[in-house]
């Protein structure tokens, strides 16, 4: 396969070039438009912006929610229950209810957007704050602000938190089923050639990273991920496996994340990685993968190790892609 591959491979990539540049494009005018669609829907759909929006099957089937989140976060998390809220207006602070958010996981993370920017200006992470107090609060300039919130490894009980805005409750907290997530099972018969036209170039720009800025890479490819997130990712090719082997101190020290996404960045297959060597199935088309890793964490005081990922890719173009991460150094 490799030999043969090889001297198609240019030939390929030469014939893709067109449709890869018209799909760039094409993303970045969708993005904008219906980032723009999206944020006069909030402005004046003032009931959703006093409420927690958690991603699930219901709100999937809105009319908007799909083609949004395929242009602000088409590397769908689906290791973690997500929710968000507003935007709404602060003056000084707001603060997030500990007892809720701990009750539910001790991993998750809260993030803190401008509106209408979408920026990020500041998070909370659960390995990062005292989880003995009731509120973690967070100071802001005045503006308009939303919070995207996720639980990683939850457990039967899923509550999202309540929200004080200037010491006044904003939202009351807000309980949902923990097997909200079922719905990425079958998300991938929303796949049409809309989301297919939108994506397309990702998979010619992974091919290409050698040669193309690292920066460049990242930022049409990787989410926004919380601070000491790790993110590993490579294209795979139709029928193509792939096969991770990993150092015992790096499943030890983190949670390692795997999802599979097929050429119009729909997830595929996902999982949890918990032994030192892990082998997909065969990838049916072409696609893509993303592996994020979270470090684990006893408490505060007893955050255990943040060992700084090395990865090493080989076999590109065998019939099982050789992935090895280990320690630095």
């Amino acid at each position: 396969m490799s030999s043969q591959f090889s001297k198609l491979s240019i030939v390929e990539l030469f014939l893709e070039l067109p449709l890869t540049l018209l799909s760039f494009v094409f993303y970045k005018v969708m993005k904008f438009m219906i980032g723009n669609l999206y944020t006069v829907y909030l402005t004046f759909n003032k009931s959703k912006t006093s409420q927690w929006r958690v991603l699930s099957e219901e709100v999937i089937k809105s009319a908007l929610s799909v083609p949004v989140l395929m242009t602000k976060g088409p590397r769908w998390n689906t290791h973690a229950i997500i929710g968000t809220l507003g935007p709404f207006s602060v003056n000084q602070s707001i603060a997030i209810d500990l007892n809720s958010v701990n009750q539910t996981s001790q991993s998750w993370i809260a993030v803190i957007y401008n509106f209408p920017q979408y920026e990020t200006i500041t998070s909370l992470e659960s390995n990062r704050i005292n989880s003995d107090n009731q509120w973690a609060c967070l100071t802001l300039k005045p503006g308009k602000y939303s919070i995207g919130l996720r639980y990683y490894n939850w457990g039967e009980k899923v509550v999202f938190p309540s929200i004080k805005v200037e010491d006044k409750v904003f939202v009351d907290p807000q309980v949902i089923p923990s097997e909200v997530n079922q719905f990425y099972s079958s998300l991938i018969n929303y796949k049409n050639w809309f989301y297919l036209s939108l994506h397309y170039y990702i998979f010619t720009l992974l091919r290409l990273r050698k040669i193309l800025p690292d920066s460049f890479v990242k930022q049409e490819y990787l989410p926004v991920g919380a601070t000491d997130t790790e993110f590993v990712y490579n294209y795979l090719l139709k029928g193509q496996a792939l096969q991770i082997t990993l150092d015992s101190e790096l499943v030890k020290n983190y949670d390692i994340y795997l999802t599979i996404y097929d050429r119009s960045s729909l997830p595929l297959s996902w999982d949890r990685i918990i032994e030192d060597k892990y082998l997909t199935k065969p990838i049916e088309n072409n696609g893509y993968y993303l592996i994020r890793m979270r470090p684990k964490y006893t408490s505060l005081e007893e955050i255990l190790t943040e060992l700084p990922v090395e990865s090493q890719i080989s076999d590109e173009t065998e019939l099982i892609q050789q992935l090895k991460l280990k320690v630095k150094g």
